[in-house]
């Protein structure tokens, strides 16, 4: 799996070569930093470590992992296994590693909904208005379980929480564009995660 960090800048939409109107996601991606090359030998397995989005401010630490690479400390750092191409300690990846029409998964930390009630945290129909005289009851989840056996409510039920903040993938998403001269990426849908969120894209 090999891929890039990237920051997600907005929604809009283009026309592709049927006249057709798709709506895109827009993502900043790259250019980022091979901070470490994790090996075998040394770390037990493969990897490339890189980094994106240079941090105003760092610790010590961080700024001497960095310095290694040549580079300064990077405010989101992710590792991937199984990169296509022989990459060093310091080279930097572009959002050319990408090419228009391939297929991409792109995973975020969606938006943060707060608490919900079950209608929208677990898409529950809720109850029409007409039926055993309810009036005031519409949202509600209904039963969540038996009376004196088994007494308690089981692992799982879905319920009223708090919705949104976790990890979501998108998977097989079509890459429209490949800006270059910008570190652009126009991919066709929807991408979880807020305007400026980090998202890593990987083939």
């Amino acid at each position: 799996m090999s891929g890039l960090i990237g920051k997600k800048i907005g929604m809009t939409s283009i026309f592709d070569e049927n006249g057709k109107n798709v709506p895109c996601t827009v993502i900043e991606a790259g250019p980022c930093v091979v901070t470490q090359v994790r090996t075998k030998e040394v770390d037990g397995y493969e990897a490339l470590q890189v980094g994106f989005d240079d941090k105003k401010t760092a610790n010590k630490a961080s700024e001497g992992h960095a310095k290694k690479a040549g580079s300064v400390a990077k405010r989101k750092v992710v590792e991937f296994k199984g990169f296509e191409a022989d990459y060093k300690l310091g080279d930097a990846i572009t959002v050319e590693h990408f090419n228009e029409g391939e297929f991409v998964d792109i995973a975020g930390t969606s938006k943060g909904k707060g608490f919900q009630g079950v209608v929208k945290r677990h898409n529950f129909g809720g109850v029409g208005q007409a039926t055993h005289g309810q009036h005031n009851r519409l949202r509600a989840p209904g039963s969540i379980g038996a009376a004196s056996y088994p007494a308690r409510v089981f692992k799982g039920m879905k319920m009223a929480g708090r919705m949104g903040g976790e990890r979501v993938k998108v998977e097989n998403l079509r890459v429209l564009k490949v800006v270059a001269d910008k570190n652009l990426l126009v991919v066709k849908g929807c991408v979880p995660g807020h305007k400026n969120s980090y998202v890593i894209i990987s083939k």
